[in-house]
């Protein structure tokens, strides 16, 4: 059975920038709704019992009900990406990531500036519920992406690339505060992000 993951932060926490009531929302009501759906969808899919999130998502073809693999598809991204999400914001977060990361960031990007340009443009334009993702592959290579609903880089690309940070663009995510700036939400998100955390991602990934 899939759990969500524990917050080291209350929902005020990450206030001004994320409000309390779509904290609590988000993850009360819509993360914990997409957790309890992946597992009840998974218990009818025994074929797929003992396999990590991951294994899950790269096993997807071989659902051959539709309905059945869409109910996986969407809720297992819901699930997985609200963890990567939730995980990769702090109290603490802003700056600027460090070391080996940043060492890669300046190599792919050319700096940290233009990183947070990619992501707010790949956040802002996609058209519609997603999600814009920093992603690393395991020879260390970086790229920024979107994708749409509750897909992911892992589902897409048969887990060639995994998302070391993602940022939620459903208007879930922001509109009860920024109402239709998602643009303003970006730019807030980042003053939260926990680049050791995103820091950490890219370590696991590139292990």
């Amino acid at each position: 059975m899939f759990k969500q993951i524990e917050l080291s932060y209350d929902f005020k926490d990450l206030e001004p920038h994320i409000d309390e009531l779509t904290m609590h929302t988000h993850y009360s009501k819509h993360h914990a709704t997409y957790t309890n759906n992946l597992n009840a969808a998974l218990e009818k899919a025994p074929e797929l019992s003992g396999k990590t999130i991951e294994e899950i998502f790269t096993s997807l073809d071989s659902l051959t009900d539709e309905a059945q693999k869409n109910a996986i598809r969407n809720n297992g991204g819901g699930f997985y990406n609200h963890n990567l999400y939730f995980d990769t914001m702090s109290p603490k977060g802003g700056g600027h990531p460090e070391g080996k990361l940043a060492e890669q960031i300046t190599k792919d990007f050319g700096s940290f500036d233009v990183l947070k340009e990619k992501l707010t443009a790949a956040a802002t334009t996609r058209f519609g519920s997603g999600w814009a993702w920093l992603s690393a592959n395991k020879a260390g290579d970086l790229k920024v992406t979107s994708s749409p609903n509750q897909d992911n880089p892992i589902m897409e690309t048969k887990g060639e690339w995994t998302p070391i940070l993602g940022i939620d663009v459903w208007e879930h995510a922001y509109y009860l505060k920024y109402k239709n700036l998602r643009v303003d939400y970006v730019k807030a998100f980042f003053d939260v992000t926990d680049w050791n955390k995103v820091a950490a991602n890219y370590k696991e990934v590139t292990a």
